[in-house]
């Protein structure tokens, strides 16, 4: 299985899947959006539970481009999405309503 993936090629802020830690980060690791596996062994849901950029990269889209590389992340590996993230569930979402149908639609504390 591959640890890291590239999901834009943007030089130190493109976006890599950092695995080991449940990440999707930018190269230099500044910005990045943190993740957790739910729905028992297999992990069928995505978690994404905080979004940071740091204030000098703030204005830039990464937030955006890390919840992309998240989604399709997601979609590739046929995973539904939670989005506690506030800044995924607020933000994100209404801005790119096409990744709507990949939101995990039960009650995520109920279910888990």
């Amino acid at each position: 299985m591959e640890k890291q993936r590239e999901s834009n090629d943007e030089g130190e802020n493109s976006i890599v899947w950092n695995e080991k830690e449940r990440k999707f980060e930018t190269r230099d690791r500044e910005a990045y959006i943190e993740y957790q596996l739910r729905g028992g062994g297999g992990g069928k849901v995505l978690d994404l539970l905080h979004t940071y950029v740091p204030p000098s990269k703030r204005g830039l889209g990464l937030a955006a481009h890390l919840c992309v590389a998240a989604f399709s992340h997601a979609e590739a590996q046929s995973l539904s999405v939670v989005p506690t993230c506030s800044y995924v569930s607020d933000t994100f979402l209404p801005r790119n309503p096409s990744w709507n149908s990949m939101v995990y639609k039960e009650d995520v504390k109920s279910s888990m």
